[in-house]
C-alpha cells in the first residue's frame, strides 16, 4: 500500500488515493466545495490541505463542524495523523477543541497557543462578536457539512468575517449531500465565497476501487386494520375542516391532494385576508392549525405506530382541556369524532404497528450472523426512539438512544458530553445498537457499523444520503428502509430517491466548473457613518446571539460584550435597556404570558427603557380587538414611560440600536433629569431626589446612593465623608452639606 508522504503527516499512516490528492491540489488554489460520498475520506482531503497550508503559509487552521461529537471526532483524527508542534513548547498541545462550556478567558488562551482549532460555529461566532480574538492569521477555514451554510446559520457569518479580516483566507467546504436544487448549492457557494466545486461519485473510475458494497433493501409493511380505522376518523375530521375553509371563501384541494405545498398555499390565502383585516382570516387561521395537527396525526399513525399516535392524541386532548391551550386544540378536543378517536386509542394495550417487531427481527438476525456488528436505527421522532429503546431492551438487546440536547416536555435531551460518551461506548462495543434521531445523521464515523435501519422513509435527499452513509464505510454494509404500503412512507421514499438522482445530475454538471463570485453583502454601514463614527459599546444578552441583529451590530463596528442580562436583550450605557420582540411575539406574550409584567420590570430597571417591535403589523398577528392593543400601547408609553420603536426587520433593528448607542455615547454630561414621568420605581425616585441637589446629575446621584445606601445617609453625612466619594469634588460636597443643613426661610 502506497502512503501519503508529507512533512506534516505521520509517515506510513494514510493510504494514498489519487482522487483525494487531486481534490486537495485543486482546493489549495481557491475556495472549494468538495462533494464526496460518505466514507470516501473528506477528512483525509481536509488533512492534506491543512498540512500544506500550515507548511507553506504557517498561521492557524480552523475546522468547523455542526455538532460537538463531530468536532471531537475531527480532533481525534488530526491528533493521530498531523505532526505539528505548538509555538508554546513541545509539552503544549498544538490542538484545541472549543466548546461553549469552557470560560471565555480559557478559549482566548487556547486560541493563542493552538495552531489547529476545532469548534462548532456558534462558539466561534460568539467569541468574534465579543472581540476575544480575530481570524486575521487563519490561513485555512474548513467548513464540514457545508450544506448548512444557508439563512442565518453561523457558517454564513463566519465566512463573511473570515474573508473580511484574514490576511491569507482560504475556505475548504465539505459535504456528502449539498441538495438536489442547483439554486440552493449556488446559495451555499455564494454564502461561503466558493469559486470551484470538486465532485466525485461512487461510479467515477478513480473512486470505484475504494467503494464498499452497500445493499439497500426496501421492506414493505402492511398497515394494521385498527390503525386504518383510526386514520379514517382523522380523515373525516380533515374533510370537515377543509369544508369549513371552503365555506369561508378559501380555495382548498381535496383531502387526497393535501400536500405541504397545498397547505402552504392555503396559509398564504389566510395571511392575505388577515393583512386586509378580514375577520374570516383569523377564524381560518385557527382551522388551518387544526388541519396541520390532524395531518401530523395521520403521519404518526402511518409511519410511527399506534403508541406514538396514541400519545399525540392524548397530548392534544390535554392541551384542549387546558385554559391556556390553543383554540385549535380546544376545538378539536370538543369534537365528537375526535373524542371517539381518543376513546378508541385508550383501548389499545400494545403496539399495533408491525415495525417494532420487524426491527427486533432484523437486529437479532444481524447480531446472530455477525456478533461484532454495530447497528444504527434512525427514527424521526424522539417518542419513537424511546419506544424502540424500551422495546429492544425488553427483548434482551443492549441499546441506547442518541438524541439532541434540548429537553422537550418531560423527555430529557442528551448533553454534548453525554452524546460523545454514548458514541465512545458504541464504538467500543459496550452496546451494539444505537437508536438515533437526525442528530446522528451527520458525519459520525463508526467504522464497524455494518447495518442501518430507517424506521421510516424521509423526504429529504440530504437526510437520506446522510443516514445511508453511516454504513459501508470500511466494509460492506446493509441498509433497510421500512415503508408502510399506501402511506406517506412510500411518497417520501420516491421523493428522496428522485431528489438524489437530481442532485447527482446537478453535481455532475457543476463539477470542475467555476462558480460565479459571491455578491457583496450590504450592511448599509455607509449610511450610518454619514452621521456617526463607529464603535459604541453595547451589552448583549447571550441568548440573542443567534439573531441577525447581533451579527449586523458586529459588522457595523459596535463594541459588543456578551453577558446574561437580568432584563431586556440589549443594554446601552447605564440608562438604556432595550427589549426586542417580533410583532408576533409581542401579541403572543400579551395573550399567553405577562407582557405588562415584563414591561414593568424593564421600566423599573433603568430611566430609559425601550421596547423594539420588529417586523409586521401587530394588529394582524392574532384575532384581537384593535382597541385592546391600543390600550396596551398607551399603558406602555404613558403609564410606564417605555419608548416604543417599530422596525422592519433584524437589519433595521440593528441599525436603530447602533444609532441609539452612538447618540448615548456621544452625550456630554447628563441631560436634565426632571422631565415629567408618571411611572417611577422606588430606585428611580431616590435618584430623582438626590439629583435635584446643586450640581448633582443622575450620574452623581447614583454614586452617592451607592456609597451611602439611602437618601437619609447622604443628608446625615459629614463633609469629609462626602468629599471621599469618588467623583464628588470638594465644592460639590460643600454645597450638598450646606444645603442639607440650611434653614428653610
Amino acid at each position: 500500500m502506497t502512503c501519503i508522504s508529507h512533512p506534516l503527516i505521520r509517515p506510513d499512516s494514510i493510504e494514498s488515493r489519487e482522487y483525494q490528492l487531486a481534490i486537495a491540489m485543486k482546493a489549495l488554489d481557491a475556495n472549494t466545495m468538495v462533494i464526496l460520498p460518505t466514507g470516501l475520506g473528506k477528512t483525509v482531503v481536509a488533512l492534506i490541505v491543512a498540512a500544506s497550508r500550515l507548511y507553506n503559509e504557517k498561521g492557524r487552521v480552523l475546522m468547523l463542524a455542526p455538532t460537538k461529537p463531530l468536532v471531537e471526532q475531527h480532533l481525534r483524527f488530526f491528533e493521530k495523523f498531523l505532526i505539528i508542534k505548538s509555538p508554546a513548547g513541545s509539552d503544549v498541545s498544538p490542538f484545541a477543541m472549543f466548546t461553549g462550556e469552557a470560560p471565555p478567558a480559557e478559549r482566548t488562551a487556547d486560541w493563542e497557543r493552538a495552531q489547529v482549532i476545532f469548534a462548532t460555529p456558534q462558539v466561534i461566532k460568539n467569541d468574534l462578536i465579543a472581540g476575544r480574538y480575530t481570524l486575521k492569521d487563519v490561513t485555512l477555514m474548513i467548513v464540514d457539512e457545508c450544506h448548512r451554510a444557508v439563512g442565518n446559520y453561523a457558517y454564513v457569518f463566519l465566512a463573511r468575517r473570515y474573508h473580511d479580516t484574514a490576511d491569507k483566507p482560504l475556505i475548504l467546504a465539505m459535504t456528502a449531500s449539498p441538495g438536489s436544487a442547483e439554486v440552493k448549492v449556488q446559495d451555499v457557494c455564494s454564502n461561503l465565497g466558493i469559486v470551484q466545486i470538486e465532485n466525485r461519485t461512487e461510479n467515477d473510475p478513480d473512486v470505484s476501487p475504494y467503494v464498499h458494497e452497500r445493499d439497500v433493501e426496501i421492506r414493505p409493511i402492511d398497515l394494521p386494520g385498527e390503525l386504518k380505522i383510526a386514520i379514517h376518523a382523522v380523515h373525516t375530521l380533515i374533510d370537515n375542516r377543509l369544508g369549513l375553509l371552503a365555506s369561508l371563501g378559501f380555495t382548498v384541494p381535496k383531502r387526497e391532494h393535501l400536500s405541504m405545498k397545498e397547505l402552504n398555499g392555503i396559509n398564504a390565502q389566510i395571511q392575505q385576508r388577515i393583512q386586509n383585516r378580514d375577520p374570516a382570516g383569523y377564524s381560518a387561521a385557527s382551522v388551518y392549525a387544526e388541519c396541520m395537527k390532524l395531518r401530523h396525526a395521520v403521519t404518526l399513525a402511518e409511519s410511527q405506530g399506534s403508541e406514538v399516535f396514541k400519545g399525540y392524541i392524548a397530548k392534544l386532548v390535554a392541551e384542549g382541556m387546558n385554559a391556556g391551550g390553543s383554540k385549535a386544540s380546544q376545538r378539536l378536543s370538543k369534537d365528537p369524532v375526535f373524542r371517539g378517536l381518543f376513546n378508541q386509542t385508550l383501548g389499545w394495550t400494545a403496539e399495533l404497528h408491525p415495525k417494532p417487531a420487524i426491527v427486533l427481527d432484523l437486529v437479532r438476525e444481524q447480531l446472530e450472523l455477525h456478533p461484532d456488528s454495530r447497528i444504527i436505527i434512525f427514527a424521526t421522532f424522539r417518542d419513537t426512539v424511546q419506544l424502540l429503546v424500551d422495546y429492544l431492551s425488553k427483548n434482551g438487546i443492549a441499546c441506547e438512544r442518541f438524541v439532541g440536547q434540548a429537553t422537550k416536555d418531560a423527555e430529557q435531551g442528551l448533553s454534548q458530553k453525554k452524546q460523545i460518551a454514548a458514541l465512545t461506548r458504541f464504538r467500543e462495543g459496550e452496546f451494539k445498537v444505537l437508536v438515533a434521531t437526525s442528530v446522528g445523521e451527520e458525519g459520525l464515523d463508526v467504522p464497524s457499523t455494518d447495518m442501518v435501519i430507517f424506521y421510516e422513509a424521509v423526504p429529504s435527499e440530504i437526510r437520506s444520503i446522510q443516514r445511508k452513509g453511516r454504513t459501508g464505510r470500511s466494509a460492506a454494509g446493509r441498509v433497510v428502509v421500512l415503508v408502510t404500503k399506501g402511506t406517506s412512507d412510500e411518497v417520501y421514499r420516491f421523493v428522496s430517491q428522485s431528489k438524489e438522482r437530481q442532485m447527482q445530475k446537478s453535481m455532475h454538471q457543476m463539477s470542475g466548473h467555476s462558480v460565479p463570485p459571491p455578491k457583496p453583502v450590504a450592511v448599509e454601514q455607509a449610511l450610518i457613518e454619514e452621521f456617526t463614527p463607529q464603535g459604541p459599546a453595547i451589552r448583549v444578552d447571550d441568548r440573542e446571539t443567534s439573531s441577525k441583529v447581533v451579527e449586523v451590530l458586529s459588522e457595523l463596528g459596535a463594541a459588543i460584550r456578551l453577558e446574561r442580562l437580568p432584563q431586556g436583550d440589549y443594554a446601552i450605557g447605564d440608562r438604556i435597556i432595550v427589549e426586542r420582540k417580533t410583532a408576533r411575539d409581542f401579541v403572543d406574550t400579551l395573550i399567553n404570558r405577562d407582557l405588562l409584567g415584563q414591561a414593568k420590570a424593564l421600566a423599573d430597571a433603568v430611566p430609559r427603557p425601550i421596547l423594539v417591535v420588529e417586523g409586521g403589523d401587530i394588529y394582524t398577528q392574532r384575532d384581537m380587538n384593535p382597541n385592546a392593543l391600543r390600550g396596551v400601547l398607551a399603558a406602555l408609553t404613558i403609564d410606564m414611560g417605555i419608548s416604543l420603536l417599530f422596525t422592519r426587520d433584524e437589519q433595521d433593528t440593528a441599525q436603530m440600536l447602533f444609532v441609539i448607542a452612538k447618540r448615548e455615547e456621544g452625550e456630554r454630561g447628563e441631560r436634565k433629569v426632571h422631565p415629567h414621568k408618571s411611572f417611577k420605581s422606588a430606585k428611580e425616585e431616590q435618584e430623582y431626589i438626590v439629583s435635584a441637589f446643586p450640581d448633582i446629575g443622575k450620574k452623581n446621584a447614583r454614586l452617592l446612593l451607592a456609597q451611602f445606601g439611602s437618601v437619609q445617609a447622604i443628608v446625615n453625612a459629614d463633609l469629609g465623608e462626602l468629599v471621599a466619594v469618588k467623583g464628588i469634588g470638594e465644592k460639590t460636597a460643600q454645597k450638598i452639606y450646606e444645603m442639607c443643613r440650611r434653614p428653610y426661610s
